[in-house]
């Protein structure tokens, strides 16, 4: 499964998708975050900018501050 794809679960796909797993512990926000950080390590295309754009006004300040880092990393 590709970064981009998982960024764009909504939290019901989270629940959903990693019942049972340890993943789910961290929480939503928190599984963002770190999407977010290995979206601004990753390779600059478009796909990755627009995954970031999109969440940029439509998340809390935690996910928020990294997807605001993650593109400013793209924007270098």
């Amino acid at each position: 499964t590709k970064l981009v794809t998982l960024f764009e679960w909504s939290e019901s796909d989270f629940d959903e998708r990693l019942q049972g797993s340890p993943i789910r512990r961290i929480g939503y926000e928190c599984w963002l975050r770190n999407i977010a950080v290995a979206l601004g390590n990753a390779e600059t295309s478009p796909e990755v900018v627009t995954a970031l754009a999109n969440r940029q006004h439509n998340s809390g300040p935690l996910v928020t501050e990294h997807v605001s880092w993650a593109l400013q990393q793209h924007n270098r």
